[in-house]
């Protein structure tokens, strides 16, 4: 037989009220005494008379909460800053990230988008989404 399996214990849960040897039998099982908790059958959801702020009353209300909320916006990257890049090369979100101009998790995330701050003094091909004064200035 093979040695290196290692000993399993798994227990059995407790069953509630089959007698004393079970280890929860007899008298209260586990319930304490008295009360509503105690007695009957109460639904999960049931929270007694507390109806104005119960949580089924505001279910329908919190489906529309935040639906408007504005999505998330790219990292913004001024043209200027390109100039670190080296000329005729291609920019896109690897490029950027190897230069250490953007952080790998949040321009993935994010996306980048080129705005047109500052003067470009280099030629580059860009295969990034940017604005209309930035394509003027690399057209340029």
């Amino acid at each position: 037989m093979n040695e290196s399996l290692p000993k399993m214990v798994a227990k059995r849960k407790k069953r509630l009220g089959r007698g004393y040897g079970s280890g929860k039998g007899g008298h209260t099982v586990g319930r304490g005494q008295k009360g509503q908790k105690a007695r009957g059958k109460i639904g999960v959801l049931f929270e007694g008379m507390k109806v104005k702020k119960s949580l089924l009353k505001r279910l329908p209300f919190q489906k529309g909460k935040g639906k408007f909320k504005a999505g998330k916006k790219p990292l913004i990257i001024n043209l200027e800053v390109l100039n670190l890049l080296p000329a005729n090369s291609k920019v896109n979100l690897e490029t950027l990230i190897k230069a250490g101009i953007v952080e790998a998790g949040e321009a993935r995330e994010f996306g980048v988008k080129i705005l047109g701050g500052g003067k470009l003094n280099k030629k580059l091909t860009i295969e990034l989404p940017m604005s209309k004064s930035a394509a003027k200035k690399i057209n340029a």
